[in-house]
């Protein structure tokens, strides 16, 4: 139980449907004023306290479990070291990784719960032969099956999505009003829980310090200098400071960032656009393809709320390699593509590489 109104009225559901439930806060950080606080947050002492009263609304044990050590190790530190290797990482992917339904679940297997239950708007389906697959939520407007991408098929056989099947959010609000839930009208929580204002450069300044370098474009020429590499994320645009204008005055973007040589790379808006993906790290939701090693049909997704893409992906050379209909923009190694087939979650990958679809020099 998050604080949130989603997870409250999740909980709501499972014990309406005749499940022994127990509410479980967890405890992210040892120094709460360090995560977001207020309407912003979503592990704060505040969301640890709504989540209470919704269980005592409810009538359900509720505890608090302190993960906060394995919090730093495998979302914060790594948020830090994927950065500082130049990538891009997604702090929520991991956290439903590693934390939620990983240490998590453990915790909760070991002291013989049979599932995990959150808020999380997407749908468990099971096939004639027993398989439970993911698939995306009723409402695709809130749909949130691609942070759930990373789930394999032994977490999914423990977890439970009382949600999947609202048509929107303003059906939970309304249904948390009628059961009494003090958080029916709570905001949504949003940006990284870890960085309390919200300022990632210099959250990530302050931990891995300045190493002023150049900003080069496509050819090697010096156009500009930073502070740090680790500042910039492919296809941003503010906050570049280029003392030299392109030749076409057009606005420049990054385009890929070199934390060895600590050098950032910017071109034009076109360059951006990525003719295929690929990552090493991979995983199957629930039952792998049947021949992945053959190209098959799919639709990629590279972001939360991003469209999804058809495209053709395969497994090769250790790699699953996705290869969209039309280019993708601003794709950033460290980013997670999900692929979809319909709407089932069939796997995801992290991003390792990209290739452009307008090579440099043209």
């Amino acid at each position: 139980m998050s604080g949130g109104v989603d997870s409250a009225v999740a909980a709501a559901r499972a014990v309406e449907a005749g499940h022994d439930v127990v509410g479980v806060h967890l405890a992210l950080s040892r120094m709460p004023g360090t995560l977001r606080t207020g309407s912003r947050g979503c592990c704060t002492i505040e969301d640890s306290m709504d989540a209470q009263r919704a269980a005592n609304v409810l009538g359900i044990p509720y505890y608090v479990w302190d993960f906060s050590e394995r919090f730093k190790a495998d979302v914060v530190d790594g948020f830090v070291a994927e950065y500082t290797a130049g990538r891009t990482p997604n702090p929520c992917m991991r956290c439903n990784e590693r934390i939620k339904f990983a240490a998590l679940l453990e915790k909760a297997l070991a002291l013989g719960f049979d599932a995990v239950a959150t808020g999380h708007y997407a749908k468990i389906v099971t096939d004639a032969a027993g398989n439970r697959e993911l698939h995306r939520a009723s409402a695709e407007a809130k749909d949130q099956s691609y942070v759930l991408g990373v789930l394999t098929a032994e977490q999914l056989a423990h977890a439970y999505f009382p949600l999947g099947e609202t048509p929107s959010k303003d059906l939970v609000r309304a249904e948390a009003a009628r059961r009494g839930l003090s958080v029916a009208q709570k905001p949504d929580s949003y940006d990284i829980c870890f960085i309390p204002d919200g300022d990632t450069k210099g959250w990530l300044a302050d931990r891995v310090g300045e190493a002023p370098g150049d900003i080069v474009d496509r050819s090697g020429a010096v156009v500009g200098s930073h502070e740090g590499a680790h500042a910039y994320t492919v296809g941003q645009r503010r906050g570049l400071r280029l003392g030299t204008p392109a030749p076409d005055g057009k606005p420049r973007f990054v385009l890929e960032v070199r934390p060895k040589q600590n050098t950032v790379v910017v071109g034009p808006k076109e360059a951006l656009a990525t003719a295929e993906i690929a990552g090493s790290r991979f995983t199957w939701a629930g039952l792998p393809p049947t021949d992945a090693a053959t190209p098959f049909a799919c639709d990629v997704q590279i972001r939360a709320h991003a469209d999804p893409v058809p495209a053709t992906a395969v497994v090769t050379g250790g790699e699953l390699v996705i290869i969209p209909e039309h280019s993708l923009d601003g794709v950033a190694p460290g980013q997670t593509a999900v692929v979809y087939v319909g709407t089932r979650v069939l796997g995801q990958c992290t991003i390792d590489r990209t290739v452009s679809a307008i090579p440099a020099g043209v």
